[in-house]
C-alpha cells in the first residue's frame, strides 16, 4: 500500500498493511532538524502517510492596538499584531505560533453591520493546490477547516464572551454560528473540488478538566453546525475527522451522532484512554493520536517513547481503524529525536497482522500513569 491507501483504509476502519502515520501540525525545531525546508519536504522525508493543509489567510499589520470585547485596551496591546480578512487580530508566540487577541464583533450592532470575507477567493487554496500537485494519489491530503465554535469566539474577541452569549444572547450566538458555518462549508466544497481527500475540523471543545460548555449548550449551539459540516463533506464523498483536545467523554455520544468518521487526538493526560474509546466506539469511529506530547515527547527517554507507542498500538490498532499521531501536535517543546523514535517504533510494531502475544502484553500497560507518577 502507498500512504494514501494506508491512511484511507484505516480512516474507514479497515486494516491496512501497517498503522498509518500522520500529524496535524509540525512546528520547529522538529520541522527542520533533518533538513526539511517546508512541511511538504518534511512529509516526504519522514514518509508520512498524509499531509495537513491549512487555508491561506491574508494578514496585514494591525494599525491600532487591540481592545477587548468590552472596548478596553487588551492586556496584549504592547505586542506586535496582524489582522486577517475577518478583522480578527492575532498575536504570535516566540515560536511563531499565532493566537487570537481580539475580534471585530463586540455587540449585536457590530454583527448587523459585519460582512464576512469571500470564501471562494483563489488565494485561500494556494497551499492546497501545491500539495495536490505533489502528493495526490500517493499521500492523503487532509484539509483543515472549522465548524462553528472557534470562529464564533474569535469573532467575539474571546471564548468567555461567546459562552455568555449562550445564556444571555442565544440569537446572537446562533447568528455567529450561521455566518461561520456558511463560510466554512463553501470553502470546504471548493477545497474538495481542488483535491482534498479528507476534511478535519480543528475546533477544540474541551480542556483536560472537561468540556468548555455544558453538554446542553453543546447540543444547542455546536452540534447542529457540526452535523451540517459533516454532512457537507459526506455529500461530496469525503470522510471527516473531528479534532478536539481535552476530556470529551461527556460529548462523545453527540460526536458520534454528528456522523464523524474519526476522532483526533484523544489526549491520554485528559483521561481519554484509547483502549476504552476503542471498546466503546471502535465499531463506529476510527481513532487517531494518543501519543502524549505534553510530557512524553518533550521529556521522556527514547525507551519510554517506544513503550508508549507499543502500548497504544496494542490498544487501538487491533482490527484496524487506527492512525498513529501525537496527542495534539509536534509543537516547539517536542524533542525531535523523540519524534523520530515514535515514528520508527510505529513502523517496527505497527505492521499487520499484529502478534497476539504482543497485543496481550502491552494492552495491559498504562504509560500515562507511569509518566505522571504517584498521586495522579
Amino acid at each position: 500500500m502507498n500512504g494514501y491507501e494506508r491512511f484511507m483504509t484505516a480512516l474507514r476502519r479497515g486494516t491496512p498493511d501497517r498503522v498509518p502515520l500522520w500529524e496535524l501540525i509540525v512546528n520547529e525545531p522538529t520541522l527542520s532538524t533533518w533538513g526539511a525546508a517546508s512541511l511538504e519536504e518534511f512529509v516526504e522525508q519522514e514518509d508520512l502517510d498524509a499531509i495537513t493543509v491549512f487555508e491561506d489567510v491574508p494578514v496585514r499589520p494591525a494599525e491600532t492596538a487591540p481592545r477587548t470585547a468590552d472596548g478596553i485596551p487588551h492586556p496584549d496591546a504592547g505586542a506586535q499584531h496582524v489582522i486577517d480578512d475577518w478583522g480578527i487580530v492575532w498575536g504570535t508566540t516566540e515560536h511563531g505560533i499565532p493566537y487570537p487577541v481580539s475580534g471585530p464583533i463586540r455587540n449585536a450592532e457590530d454583527l448587523k453591520k459585519y460582512e464576512p470575507p469571500d470564501p471562494l477567493a483563489d488565494h485561500r487554496l494556494a497551499t492546497l493546490r501545491s500539495a495536490v500537485q505533489r502528493f495526490k494519489g500517493r499521500r492523503a491530503i487532509v484539509f483543515l477547516t472549522h465548524d462553528a465554535f472557534e470562529f464564533s469566539h474569535y469573532l467575539r474577541g474571546g471564548m468567555e464572551h461567546l459562552l455568555i452569549d449562550y445564556v444571555e444572547a442565544p440569537h446572537m450566538a446562533h447568528a455567529l454560528a450561521e455566518m461561520a458555518i456558511d463560510f466554512k462549508i463553501r470553502l470546504m466544497h471548493r477545497a474538495i473540488a481542488v483535491g482534498a481527500d479528507v476534511v478535519i475540523s480543528g475546533d477544540d471543545y474541551a480542556s483536560r478538566m472537561g468540556p468548555l460548555m455544558s453538554p446542553k449548550h453543546f447540543r444547542e449551539f455546536v452540534l447542529p453546525y457540526l452535523k451540517r459540516s459533516v454532512a457537507a463533506a459526506h455529500d461530496a464523498g469525503v470522510p471527516y475527522i473531528k479534532h478536539t483536545d481535552g476530556d470529551i467523554w461527556r460529548l462523545m455520544d453527540m460526536l458520534v451522532e454528528a456522523g464523524i468518521d474519526a476522532i483526533d487526538p484523544l489526549e491520554p493526560i485528559a483521561r481519554m484512554d484509547i483502549g476504552e474509546v476503542k471498546r466503546r466506539y471502535g465499531d463506529r469511529l476510527a481513532l487517531v493520536g494518543n501519543i502524549d506530547c505534553t510530557e512524553l515527547l518533550p521529556h521522556a527517554r527514547p525507551e519510554d517513547v517506544v513503550d508508549a507507542v507499543k502500548e497504544t498500538i496494542a490498544k487501538a490498532a487491533p482490527g484496524g481503524g487506527y492512525i498513529l499521531a501525537s496527542s495534539n501536535s509536534i509543537h516547539p517543546g517536542v524533542k525531535p529525536d523523540n519524534y523520530r523514535t515514535m515514528v520508527e517504533a510505529a513502523r517496527r510494531w505497527g505492521a499487520y497482522p499484529l502478534e497476539a502475544a504482543f497485543v496481550e502484553q502491552y494492552a495491559r500497560k498504562d504509560y500515562v500513569a507511569r509518566l505522571l507518577g504517584p498521586g495522579h
